[in-house]
């Protein structure tokens, strides 16, 4: 296979006639400028310089392949100026795939002050329920709920999902609140579509940290988490849903816990990468931000990122990639 850091040098060579001035510019020994363009030589079939002690020159064959070359490897020289820039500093357009209620869960502020901070980077939001082929999307990053079956993408959990249950002010004092368990099964629910009928069964987690399926039932049943809790501030009912989705509305006071000593066990939320290796400083600028923010932000019964983790995700290399051609681009 054709070297091209052969072929570089044989054009720096070209340029400056003279194997100690190519090799003075391009840091390495003259010898070893010769060696490479005899190894080139021989590869191609062909002489492409006349040497003497006194003068170097190129062939007709030389000439033709110098001309065929010059370009390319300019070209090259200039991605190679444009890939330590971006080193230097994250630039370009980072595309987001994210559940559709991301943003209940996701600050705007946080993007606001991500995009002042770093000038140079484009942000683009792919917000959907329906999984996504990060490669065939050209997606960086993406946020997924539940269980992840591909495996061949770097995951990292970062939200584990715990929630409670809620219902509004308004219904409470409409039906009262439960105080047990089994007097769940008398009052109004808002269930998930993915429950069979009108009847759900929710998996809670009691105070021992013993696990207890629950038995419920609703008029008002729903895929989607973000519809759930509107219909539960409505006071439509009792709902079972993650911290990270109503904290706020706790907070407010738009929702209050009901049975607080059991928790429900959520999907969760992970971060996914096609790979975390040579990642563009953007992509990682990004990721490293969102996974910080959303491990750190108070959620209330939420547990995030697993102890002893960095919020980090992915590292930026201190040391560029090792250039294709090896010339110096200044």
């Amino acid at each position: 296979m054709l070297d091209l850091n052969d072929v570089a040098i044989f054009v720096e060579v070209a340029s400056c006639g003279s194997f100690t001035e190519a090799g003075r510019r391009l840091r390495m020994p003259s010898a070893t400028v010769s060696r490479r363009i005899q190894q080139l030589e021989e590869h191609l079939g062909v002489r492409l310089m006349q040497r003497s002690t006194r003068k170097l020159l190129l062939t007709s064959e030389g000439e033709a392949f110098q001309e065929q070359c010059s370009s390319a490897v300019q070209a090259l020289v200039k991605a190679g100026r444009w890939q330590r820039m971006d080193s230097l500093d994250p630039r370009g357009l980072v595309r987001i795939a994210a559940p559709a209620n991301f943003f209940q869960v996701f600050r705007m502020e946080w993007v606001h002050a991500f995009l002042i901070e770093y000038p140079l980077v484009k942000l683009e939001f792919v917000l959907s329920d329906f999984l996504v082929d990060l490669i065939a999307e050209r997606i960086d990053i993406a946020f997924r709920g539940g269980s992840l079956s591909d495996s061949s993408y770097a995951v990292r959990k970062i939200l584990h999902g715990y929630g409670g249950l809620l219902a509004s002010p308004a219904y409470l004092a409409a039906h009262g609140a439960p105080k047990t368990l089994q007097e769940l099964s008398k009052h109004e629910c808002v269930i998930s579509q993915s429950d069979s009928g009108n009847c759900a069964t929710w998996r809670l987690r009691g105070p021992g940290d013993e696990e207890i399926d629950v038995k419920v039932s609703g008029r008002f049943i729903s895929n989607s988490q973000d519809v759930q809790r509107l219909a539960a501030c409505a006071g439509m009912g009792i709902v079972a849903l993650p911290s990270v989705l109503t904290s706020s509305d706790v907070a407010s006071g738009k929702l209050v816990p009901v049975l607080p000593q059991y928790k429900r066990t959520g999907r969760g939320l992970s971060v996914l990468y096609t790979s975390r290796q040579q990642l563009p400083k953007a992509v990682c600028a990004f990721g490293d931000m969102a996974v910080e923010k959303l491990s750190l932000h108070d959620w209330g019964d939420s547990t995030v990122s697993q102890a002893g983790e960095s919020p980090q995700i992915c590292r930026s290399s201190d040391q560029a990639q090792a250039e294709l051609i090896r010339i110096d681009a200044g």
